[in-house]
């Protein structure tokens, strides 16, 4: 079964929470980590990982911590598990070098291509704003 890794989920939580909270400037790890239960020696190296892949701002200083580079409507789930996971393959064959002992007599190679793309199209259309936004419709729901 395709499964996101624990570190993709906690990578999409803090920048939802980053999305969320962008009206008060930079938010620490820490405030992140406890928000969610999160270990935070995980999430550091979590936010490190979004920092180098150009996702997330990080400020130093008494006023420190993290913020979305660009605009969360910019910002797809496919870019923030691929910044954590590397490239989405649901099989090997799917890979750049994926070659196995069936490739020559395989016949599902390009049907699993196909999904695979699927998926990472699906990922690619679902922006951080709309992970926002689905939290503040619940809300609302909740509420009326």
């Amino acid at each position: 079964m395709l499964k996101l890794t624990k570190k993709a989920d906690y990578g999409l939580m803090a920048m939802k929470h980053l999305a969320e909270h962008a009206h008060e400037g930079a938010c620490s790890a820490k405030d992140v980590a406890e928000a969610y239960s999160i270990p935070p020696e995980a999430l550091a190296k979590i936010l490190q990982r979004l920092v180098k892949a150009g996702l997330l701002v990080s400020q130093h200083g008494t006023n420190g911590g993290y913020t979305l580079a660009r605009a969360p409507h910019t910002i797809s789930a496919f870019e923030v598990i691929r910044a954590i996971d590397g490239p989405l393959f649901i099989t090997s064959c799917i890979s750049v070098r994926g070659e196995c002992d069936q490739s020559d007599r395989c016949t599902i190679r390009e049907p699993l291509r196909r999904v695979n793309q699927s998926i990472e199209d699906v990922l690619r259309n679902i922006t951080i704003a709309e992970m926002r936004d689905e939290n503040e419709k619940t809300l609302v729901r909740i509420h009326d």
